[in-house]
């Protein structure tokens, strides 16, 4: 089994009420809504404890990739947590590893990726992570394979 579906493995947590909207017609939360997600747990990192300025900020960041892997159905009113580790941190992008888990479960729903490089807002090319940016993220990369033990 992948560590990467591993609760120990995510250094951060933001958690989500799933909404009756949520839900397709199958009875469980449709495939796109993950992304929703994700982009709710990273950003709310970067504005909330990073100081992202998304309103008037010299820097912004813009999703360049991302994927998802799904192992098992979410449904509303479940609560979920997203974990969030930093897999690669460069110069001017930001490689996250996200986990949908569902409240209090320790083997996760979904898994995924998610690739942001930081811009400059008016000419939209590559500019190095904001300092303070990089400290939060750096804390967020996950423990080495001799320190992580499923």
């Amino acid at each position: 089994m992948s560590v990467h579906r591993q609760r120990d493995y995510y250094r951060h947590f933001t958690p989500i009420a799933t909404r009756w909207h949520d839900n397709d017609a199958y009875g469980h939360v449709n495939n796109v809504v993950y992304y929703g997600f994700f982009d709710s747990a990273v950003n709310r990192l970067l504005i909330e404890q990073g100081g992202l300025d998304i309103h008037h900020g010299a820097a912004i960041a813009l999703v360049v990739s991302s994927a998802c892997d799904y192992q098992s159905p979410v449904a509303f009113p479940q609560d979920i947590e997203v974990g969030l580790a930093v897999n690669r941190l460069g110069n001017t992008s930001v490689q996250y590893q996200l986990a949908v888990f569902i409240q209090g479960q320790s083997l996760a729903c979904a898994t995924g990726r998610f690739v942001h490089v930081f811009v400059d807002r008016q000419g939209r090319r590559p500019v190095p992570v904001p300092a303070r940016l990089r400290q939060v993220l750096s804390e967020l990369q996950p423990l080495s394979p001799e320190e992580f033990r499923p």
